[in-house]
């Protein structure tokens, strides 16, 4: 078989074409820009995208025939079109954008979030799809004309290329259960909920599995490739890691860093932090569960490291010589976009605690790496707490090919890690869900290297949470205009 798989990413659009024995091509890779118009708001521009995502088809198609093909997408990012026109009515909203955290917060205040967690299984957060296409429908007067005439279309980026592409105004059901609109026991939009957000519901794509017949894709060269598998690309990454027993967690290291633990046919419970979500749904069958938790800022946090000027190649901050930085009670917290799980908490804000006059760039950069894997132990701790985990823990992603950071995640977690050299995992299991909804298959080549965690002092892991606890209380000051004592 020939299987194409699109990635549809924070940063790039990349199409990857797949054999029946895993081997990969890349016949397509381009970065798309990314618009800061305010502080805190992060946008993109639809066409863009589109171009991306149509090119990936055209070049592949022209490469040789395709047996089917599958897109990946960002998940929360969204954005509102012309029903008839198709034409974006302004920008992608990227799930990164804060812009409705004062609309969460009150309806927080108001005891919405009750809601939302019985219902969507999620908090109340800007992170989430809801919020933003409320906004939308309250702030974009295009939106709210066409509205009012039943032209509008609201869907994460996923609806729009498959209404583009394919001409099906329809989205996953994993994709959906990011948005906080589907209520996870029907599988349905919520009527309440989209109330709750100013959501016309009825402007809101059909829902479908994450495999099965999609639709197909024409090409300007002639003939046209099968869609049969959309997905959001976190759950996909699972599915490439070969994660299919309930406890099997992967996480993935990119512009985010995003653990998923699979579950079962039935619903989990919304507990410590952890967002219930649906992992995949093959057509014909019974969905299947998942447990979510994110880190914003990672390869997010390096980047803006090496943007002032910590460090500049990033060969140099793959080993250090020494004790760990937390050993010298140097902690960093990525709270770069405030926390995510299990906090939750958007005023929280990135800081460096213990710094002395002898704290060098070096000492600061290696205390982000090992930031980041003390707040992802603090994501698989809460995974953990509500079922059990299995060894190992998956990871792949830009961070884990940094030895550094991969052992000192290991020694945090206290778990064996395996560390794919993988590269397009996303891709990957696009392809093998497309694949198997054609009839067919794509093996997944077992590479990956093992690592076994070394003993850690507990005292590391206090002296994080104790900085964690005062970026949090700095960020609530900063806030209120209140003493953070």
């Amino acid at each position: 078989m020939r299987i194409l798989a699109v990635d549809q990413g924070t940063t790039s659009t990349r199409g990857i074409v797949f054999d029946k024995d895993g081997r990969a091509q890349t016949v397509f890779s381009r970065e798309h820009r990314q618009s800061y118009p305010r502080s805190g708001w992060v946008e993109h521009d639809a066409e863009e995208l589109l171009d991306n995502v149509r090119a990936c088809f055209e070049v592949a198609r022209a490469s040789g025939d395709l047996d089917a093909a599958g897109i990946a997408n960002q998940g929360e990012s969204c954005l509102a079109w012309d029903a008839e026109r198709g034409a974006p009515v302004g920008p992608v909203i990227v799930w990164q954008d804060d812009r409705t955290t004062p609309e969460t917060e009150r309806l927080k205040a108001e005891g919405a979030e009750a809601v939302t967690l019985e219902r969507a299984g999620l908090p109340l957060d800007p992170y989430f799809s809801a919020s933003k296409l409320g906004w939308i429908v309250r702030n974009n007067a295009q939106a709210a004309a066409l509205a009012a005439s039943g032209r509008l279309r609201l869907g994460t980026t996923d609806a729009f290329f498959r209404d583009r592409l394919a001409g099906r105004f329809e989205t996953d059901l994993a994709t959906a259960s990011r948005t906080s609109l589907l209520n996870l026991d029907t599988c349905q939009w919520d009527e309440d909920l989209c109330a709750l957000f100013s959501v016309p519901i009825g402007a809101l794509p059909a829902i479908t599995p994450t495999s099965g017949a999609l639709g197909s894709v024409a090409c300007s060269g002639g003939g046209s490739v099968s869609l049969t598998a959309s997905i959001v690309d976190q759950q996909a990454a699972l599915y490439g890691h070969g994660c299919r027993r309930p406890g099997d967690v992967k996480i993935t290291f990119g512009t985010g860093a995003f653990a998923l633990a699979v579950g079962s046919t039935e619903r989990p419970d919304a507990q410590g932090g952890l967002l219930p979500t649906i992992a995949w749904q093959t057509e014909g069958e019974a969905p299947v569960y998942a447990l979510d938790g994110g880190v914003y800022t990672v390869s997010a946090a390096i980047n803006w490291a090496r943007s002032i000027g910590l460090f500049e190649d990033f060969d140099a901050i793959i080993s250090f010589p020494g004790p760990a930085a937390a050993d010298r009670g140097l902690y960093f917290v990525p709270a770069l976009a405030g926390l995510a799980c299990p906090h939750w908490d958007r005023e929280a804000r990135g800081s460096w605690m213990g710094l002395s006059l002898d704290t060098a760039g070096q000492d600061m950069v290696r205390a982000v790496l090992e930031g980041i894997a003390f707040r992802m132990a603090e994501v698989v701790d809460a995974i953990a707490s509500v079922q059990p985990v299995s060894a190992p823990i998956t990871i792949d992603g830009g961070m884990s090919a940094n030895p550094y950071f991969s052992q000192f995640l290991c020694d945090t977690l206290a778990r064996p890690v395996s560390v794919s050299d993988q590269p397009e995992l996303s891709a990957l299991g696009t392809a093998m869900l497309a694949a198997e909804a054609a009839g067919g298959s794509v093996a997944r080549p077992p590479r990956a290297m093992a690592l076994r965690p070394n003993p850690q002092p507990a005292a590391w892991r206090s002296g994080f949470a104790a900085a964690r606890r005062a970026a949090q209380a700095f960020g609530a000051a900063v806030t209120t205009g209140t003493d953070p004592q």
